[in-house]
């Protein structure tokens, strides 16, 4: 359920974001952000109300003490942060306002720049759609899914069209921009699974998908929105995101 879920949230709700290409030739820059924020703010209220508070809860009913479920938690958000800190410097990726970022490569075309920054995104969401569900709680799970769901919409949409505005053919960029959201049932996959073998891992993998969270809205997403002058916008549109997935959580959670 888990691989399925993220692959319907990734993959599938991606690519109808990426459809509008072929109707919407170019994001403004003010529509651009809000759609990012918008995206940052689901991801922020995932982190908490379905990762982080589930994982504390699952942490001490494992080992009925809430000092080590926290530690588990904080050592589970500190590691994800890291990894994803270690992918941005060591793997060569580029974003849409920040530019390149990572070891120089000539050898690889910039789109595939492209994919790799999205991708670095999307793994985290998908591994916590994965673990959300192989904690056996289903409402849980659906409300993860659902929330990042409806963030991958614009995400596909501007991935796609960023691409049409640097050259790329409309199909072309819609079929890069469907397949950077295939991450996210890799990550799926794999936080379902790990899980499955090792129920103790929950709380450190679900604090780990929210830690990698936590870094990409910090490093990426809030500074690329925050750069052309429409950081009221921004901000409430990332409370507006934030919102959605708080009632998401409260009525299917």
């Amino acid at each position: 359920m888990g691989f399925v879920a993220s692959l319907i949230a990734g993959g599938l709700l991606t690519g109808i974001g990426a459809l509008g290409v072929f109707v919407i030739r170019e994001l403004s820059p003010r529509l651009e952000d809000g759609l990012l924020s918008f995206a940052a703010g689901i991801m922020l209220a995932a982190t908490f109300f379905s990762l982080i508070l589930p994982a504390l809860g699952y942490g001490e009913a494992l080992f009925h003490s809430k000092n080590l479920a926290t530690t588990f938690v904080i050592v589970g958000i500190l590691a994800g942060a890291v990894t994803l800190l270690l992918l941005h410097k060591y793997l060569p990726h580029e974003h849409f306002i920040l530019g390149h970022e990572g070891p120089d490569s000539q050898a690889l075309g910039r789109i595939w720049l492209f994919v790799a920054a999205i991708t670095l995104h999307n793994f985290p969401e998908g591994m916590a759609v994965g673990v959300g569900f192989a904690g056996g709680n289903i409402g849980n799970g659906l409300s993860l899914a659902t929330g990042i769901g409806i963030q991958n919409i614009p995400e596909g949409l501007a991935v796609a069209v960023s691409l049409l505005s640097v050259g790329y053919s409309k199909p072309k960029s819609f079929l890069v921009g469907f397949i950077s959201g295939l991450a996210e049932p890799v990550g799926g996959l794999i936080g379902s699974v790990a899980v499955s073998f090792a129920g103790a891992l929950m709380p450190l993998a679900m604090a780990f998908a929210a830690g990698a969270m936590l870094f990409v809205i910090s490093d990426e997403i809030i500074p690329e929105t925050h750069r052309r002058g429409f950081e009221n916008l921004a901000t409430f549109s990332l409370l507006i995101g934030f919102v959605c997935m708080m009632f998401l959580d409260a009525t299917l959670g």
